[in-house]
């Protein structure tokens, strides 16, 4: 879930991007866990955030929601997007920044990839590269 180093072309990001990004994580839990963004699609199910990725200038946030269990992910983040206005001023309430970051809400595909490389690595074909000696 970390950005690729450098060498690839890409920059890593700063420790004030990941800092932001934990707390506006925190505070999304937190609104979340306390119910208090008034959705019923949002009331109807558990939603974990496991990661938010900054922009460099701190204005966009990309936060990456997965509802228990992986069903029903569509409604969630358009009850998330509906609620952005909302959100955003939790947000920009709790961080002391100039301004708050946009929020978008995206699929979080890490679950699907571990299960994914799980299943290769559980696989007949290497299950016998791994017993050759």
């Amino acid at each position: 879930m970390t950005r690729k180093s450098s060498s690839t072309g890409a920059k890593a990001p700063s420790q004030r991007m990941l800092r932001i990004g934990e707390l506006v994580r925190h505070k999304l839990s937190e609104l979340l866990a306390r119910g208090e963004i008034h959705d019923d699609v949002l009331a109807s199910h558990v939603i974990t955030i496991p990661e938010v990725r900054l922009t460099p200038d701190l204005k966009l946030a990309t936060v990456y929601v997965m509802p228990l269990g992986g069903s029903d992910v569509k409604p969630v983040i358009e009850a998330l997007t509906r609620n952005k206005k909302y959100i955003r001023a939790e947000v920009a309430h709790t961080l002391n920044l100039r301004y708050a970051p946009d929020l978008r809400f995206r699929e979080d595909e890490t679950f699907e990839e571990a299960t994914r490389i799980d299943r290769l690595l559980d696989s007949d074909r290497v299950r016998q590269d791994t017993q050759k000696k």
